[in-house]
């Protein structure tokens, strides 16, 4: 892959976590109160892992230690949620 195509993975990898917020945010507002819908955990865990690729890419070894961590706590989320 070139440096662009990895430059867009990594937008791709940011704008799917940052999304979570506004997910979080549009629920939370339609409900009346603060929540934590079922998407901002999906979109956390996409987000992560594609980060995580890109960290990988750029050889970043505090990139790659913060998205590995972050991955297993989303998904443990989702696990206490069922």
């Amino acid at each position: 892959m070139t440096v662009t195509q990895w430059v867009i993975i990594g937008f791709v990898g940011q704008a799917l976590f940052g999304a979570r917020f506004i997910i979080q945010w549009i629920v939370s507002e339609k409900q009346g109160e603060s929540t934590i819908p079922l998407a901002f955990w999906y979109c956390s865990i996409g987000g992560s892992i594609v980060l995580l690729a890109y960290a990988i890419h750029r050889q970043d070894p505090v990139f790659i230690v913060g998205q590995s961590l972050g991955s297993i706590i989303y998904i443990r989320n989702l696990i206490l949620i069922d």
